[in-house]
């Protein structure tokens, strides 16, 4: 019981953050879309959306991320580490108890999300709302691969994806 709550909580953290960011990158692009858009900002808008929906979204959250987070969902049930269970999504994404390389680069990848945020942020509208209706767009993706993966998981009898936890 403690496992499937630790579980639980896991995808269920990582996907209150994703929420939040969705709605509050969403308040961007509807005050984007109260500027007067011409053809360029449509077009721009319509090839970086596309973009990131399928490099975004489906390459690294429905192809990769997805399942790992699934994987190491399932995984707090069998390691038995109350730190893990307490901190599960933050295991569930990679931060500790997994491999030197996944948690290098998950660091690295934090790093580079937020060094973007804070380019995108610099943004005048209505590009940096163009920008968030990406990204709003592959996160949304992005919740929905991992609550799905994240359910076929824990309610499969085997999952083929690895955790990718530490050799001992």
């Amino acid at each position: 019981m403690i496992d499937r709550l630790a579980a639980l909580w896991g995808l269920g953290g990582i996907a209150l953050l994703l929420g939040n960011a969705i709605h509050r990158l969403s308040i961007v692009v509807v005050d984007a879309a109260s500027y007067d858009l011409d053809g360029r900002h449509w077009l721009v808008c319509a090839a970086l959306t596309a973009f990131m929906a399928h490099v975004k979204g489906y390459l690294v959250f429905q192809k990769r991320l997805a399942p790992r987070v699934a994987a190491r969902a399932r995984a707090l049930g069998e390691i038995r580490r109350p730190l893990a269970a307490f901190l599960a999504p933050l295991y569930c994404m990679g931060y500790f108890h997994t491999t030197a390389r996944r948690q290098r680069t998950t660091i690295a990848m934090t790093c580079g999300v937020v060094l973007l945020i804070v380019l995108v942020r610099s943004l005048a509208q209505p590009w940096r709302g163009i920008v968030d209706l990406g990204v709003v767009v592959a996160l949304g993706w992005g919740l929905v691969a991992i609550l799905y993966q994240g359910m076929k998981a824990l309610m499969a009898k085997d999952f083929p994806h690895s955790p990718e936890l530490p050799t001992q």
